[in-house]
């Protein structure tokens, strides 16, 4: 039997948290699963620091991937049985494209690094780039699995990733407004963090989910789960992704990854503390093999030696992210915008240099994205019992509430002393700097 119709002797199953079980009859998902690089994944945390603020959610990419994978092989599973094709074009499920779905469904996050969001702002790595890198370049395990499909395999699942495969409803199965990424990560993240918002009826959106010509749509009959689904991606992106702590701790790292690319990139040979890993990433040449080579545990075991650094600028920002002590901030609009400088000067003559003790983020989201021309984004679309379509957003009042409408912040994060000073912070060293911060604060009416 060719190696893509390969089936198992015994179908494989992993146990899982949010789906049960994971099934696997393909001998290629097995051996996908089992290379190099998707092991990796397991030494990758799903949500990066959003676990220091969360205790529980230590969940990583390599299950997440699994859970799209599953997501995945369910719909294509339903597609087949209610929905094949009778004759090409007539926009139905040809079975033919399952495993294209079921391998970009596996290794659609594949090029993830160590702490991923930002450890690419600091270096400008691209994680979609990365993932196609992977599953086409023939130095990696991945691609010589794909390649034992056929020669051209490997492309069309890296297509696939980047939305340019010719088959929409493959495509819109992975990516999309209403995704098998988006599903189990919602689903997957609230289990682990303990909340209740990313809960939605997944079984009955699959249920209600059919192929047409130009992609997916849902039965007018599922409206409600559909709208539950928009409602909880709100709802965690507010109290979880948004999460004002983790924000806090992710500019904790990022500060420290930029002061120690200052002080390696020009003291690469500084003894048993030097991160030689991501030296490459340092002098902006590294390779796909760098890249591997990192993971989150070898990120946290250079922080951990970077403790004892002499730099004492570099051993506190690492013991503040080892440690967890974050960051305190508060929100800002325009109006209160021009007190920042203000505040960085009275930090700077406190002795902290802004440089590595202050920022400023924003953290938008668009819960929904209503389709007008020259939008990249579809609109979720229901199919009417007469075979017609209409968008989501004008047949639901719920989620035209909410459609191309951002919600987020503003945050301005400084070093807790300037809010909440412990017995151990000496403020007398720094009391005029700390009153007029505080003032400022208080008075112009910048919220906690």
């Amino acid at each position: 039997m060719e190696y893509a119709k390969r089936q198992l002797k015994r179908e494989k199953v992993f146990r899982d948290s949010v789906h049960n079980y994971v099934y696997v009859k393909y001998q290629v998902i097995l051996d996908l699963i089992n290379t190099t690089e998707f092991q990796r994944l397991r030494r990758i945390h799903q949500l990066g620091t959003t676990s220091l603020v969360f205790h529980t959610a230590e969940h990583t990419r390599f299950g997440h991937s699994l859970g799209v994978y599953e997501i995945t092989r369910r719909i294509t599973e339903s597609f087949q049985k209610n929905f094949p094709s009778r004759h090409p074009g007539d926009g139905l499920w040809d079975n033919s494209e399952e495993l294209v779905a079921l391998c970009a469904a596996l290794l659609h996050d594949i090029g993830h690094g160590a702490y991923s969001h930002t450890f690419e702002h600091i270096f400008g790595t691209d994680h979609e780039a990365i993932t196609r890198q992977i599953i086409t370049s023939p130095d990696t395990e991945i691609n010589a699995v794909l390649r034992r499909v056929s020669p051209e395999f490997p492309e069309k699942v890296a297509s696939v990733i980047s939305k340019t495969y010719p088959n929409k409803q493959v495509v819109e199965m992975i990516s999309s407004q209403l995704d098998a990424d988006r599903m189990d990560y919602l689903l997957r993240d609230a289990y682990n963090t303990g909340v209740k918002y990313g809960t939605f009826d997944l079984s009955r959106i699959l249920e209600v989910m059919r192929p047409y010509k130009n992609g997916i749509c849902f039965e007018m009959s599922g409206m409600h789960a559909v709208e539950d689904y928009v409602v909880s991606r709100f709802q965690m992106y507010q109290q979880v992704y948004f999460h004002p702590v983790s924000r806090a701790m992710e500019v904790g790292l990022n500060r420290l990854l930029l002061r120690s690319k200052e002080i390696f990139s020009d003291n690469p040979n500084a003894g048993a503390q030097t991160p030689y890993l991501l030296l490459p990433f340092f002098k902006q040449d590294f390779n796909l093999d760098d890249y591997l080579q990192l993971d989150d545990g070898v990120l946290n075991t250079y922080f951990i030696h970077w403790k004892r650094y002499p730099d004492k600028i570099l051993s506190d920002l690492a013991t503040r992210f080892i440690d967890r002590k974050p960051l305190k901030s508060v929100r800002f609009d325009e109006t209160t915008k021009p007190l920042i400088p203000k505040l960085n000067k009275l930090i700077e003559q406190a002795g902290f240099n802004p440089r590595y003790y202050t920022a400023t983020d924003n953290s938008y989201d668009l819960p929904y994205d209503a389709y007008t021309p020259g939008k990249n984004k579809k609109e979720i679309e229901l199919m009417q019992p007469d075979g017609t379509l209409v968008a989501l957003s004008t047949v639901s009042p719920l989620v035209a509430a909410i459609a191309d409408k951002t919600a987020g912040d503003n945050r301005y994060f400084f070093p807790k002393v300037f809010l909440k000073p412990s017995s151990k912070d000496n403020v007398d060293l720094f009391q005029s700097q700390y009153d007029a911060f505080k003032k400022h604060i208080l008075n112009d009416k910048l919220i906690n």
